[in-house]
């Protein structure tokens, strides 16, 4: 990650998320270990094969820890999360935050002006974290999770973190 990147993702406030260093996914290297974190974390995980023809179309990208990862997508000046996955043992510690600035940081220095992701409707925790960041809601997906709604959510970018 850049200077730039890493200063646009830092969040002002102390927090555990400072104690996380994440790196920018190799395409060359091996996507079990994040299949391994997909599934650790989602009952319809997606395998290695699923992760690594994500990460080879255009615009796509990742940041990883050992403990969790991010998979976006940066396509006509908007941009995806597809993924958000932090192992359990390693939840609420800051991660799935610091994950998500690294991801915002790079889509902004990609030109993205929006970013977009869907979210569990029934998940609250992961909608506290995106609230928190800023995310609002635009929509909503009937039965997108195999029955179970989705919201999406939309944050403006640029971001300036409080």
């Amino acid at each position: 990650m850049s200077d730039s990147e890493m200063d646009k993702a830092s969040d002002a406030r102390p927090e555990k998320s400072s104690l996380h260093s994440v790196r920018l996914f190799d395409l060359a290297a091996d996507t079990a270990p994040l299949a391994a974190l997909h599934a650790a974390c989602f009952d319809e995980a997606w395998d290695a094969a699923a992760i690594k023809d994500l990460l080879v179309t255009p615009g796509a990208f990742a940041f990883h820890t050992d403990d969790g990862f991010v998979l976006a997508r940066l396509a006509g000046g908007e941009a995806e999360i597809l993924t958000l996955a932090v192992a359990p043992h390693a939840r609420g510690q800051g991660l799935g935050r610091t994950l998500l600035n690294a991801a915002i940081a790079r889509a902004v220095d990609q030109g993205a002006d929006v970013l977009f992701l869907e979210v569990g409707a029934d998940n609250p925790h992961a909608l506290a974290l995106y609230a928190g960041l800023g995310f609002a809601r635009v929509g909503m997906r009937k039965g997108y999770y195999s029955g179970r709604d989705a919201l999406v959510l939309r944050l403006p970018l640029p971001v300036k973190f409080a």
